[in-house]
């Protein structure tokens, strides 16, 4: 299995757990709510399910609701099928929301993974958002050796094109350090022996403090998401564009 393959199936299996749907349905959640996605079309999307039910991960159904007539139209006989998670697929898709490899810190698979942090452990999101942290910083500190070494050889034009790369990196680098933030600080307000399906306490006496910056971060997050776990689940929020990187 490829590596794209592979974040496909990971997400289809991830939309699938929140409700059924046939294939229109599909394809459309993942352009819209992953836009890493948006080059994938039917040809892609059916070999991808045609595999998961192989593998029992997924059951077909018939199709009854209103707009499989629309659905059919556009996508032929295939659309009016629904699918389904089973329970052996959505036992392999925890099993994937786990993985924490380098894998997982890739720009593509990143992307996926962040789409469902509402469904991750806060452990399992740490290590992602670290790993991920730590391949941008990576990545950074090889394109300024790059521009180091090559500044005196290039026009106005591709220099400028080299910074616009360099400023993407560090813009992402910063969105990580603030939801690591958010994720520690909310950690740290939990006070020992609470029950982590409450949510975070009124009042911590854990006499942890955040500054404002950080707080308001928090807030925000808290005010749109309605995470039981009293962090920002950020389904709301998208990853930087790293369509811009020229020096991946």
């Amino acid at each position: 299995m490829s590596r794209r393959s592979g974040i496909l199936e990971f997400a289809v299996l991830g939309l699938l757990r929140e409700s059924p749907m046939h294939g229109y349905e599909l394809r459309k959640r993942l352009n819209t709510s992953l836009g890493v996605f948006r080059a994938f079309s039917y040809g892609t999307l059916y070999p991808c399910l045609k595999s998961l039910l192989a593998n029992g991960w997924l059951i077909e159904e018939p199709g009854s609701a209103p707009e499989d007539a629309l659905a059919a139209s556009l996508a032929g006989r295939r659309a009016k099928i629904v699918y389904r998670l089973t329970a052996e697929g959505k036992e392999h898709f925890e099993e994937l929301l786990s993985h924490t490899g380098p894998d997982s810190w890739e720009d593509e698979h990143f992307a996926a993974r962040f789409a469902f942090f509402g469904q991750t452990e806060r452990e399992v999101r740490m290590r992602v958002l670290e790993g991920r942290r730590s391949r941008l910083e990576e990545r950074l500190e090889k394109m300024r050796a790059s521009l180091a070494r090559t500044r005196e050889r290039l026009d106005d034009y591709t220099l400028e094109l080299q910074r616009h790369g360099m400023e993407s990196v560090e813009r992402e680098v910063r969105w990580l350090n603030e939801l690591i933030e958010s994720e520690r600080a909310g950690q740290d307000q939990r006070r020992p022996g609470d029950d982590p399906a409450s949510g975070p306490p009124q009042d911590s006496t854990s006499g942890n403090s955040t500054d404002n910056s950080t707080a308001g971060h928090r807030s925000a997050g808290d005010r749109t998401s309605g995470d039981t776990d009293g962090l920002p689940r950020h389904r709301g929020t998208t990853p930087p564009d790293q369509s811009d990187d020229t020096a991946k």
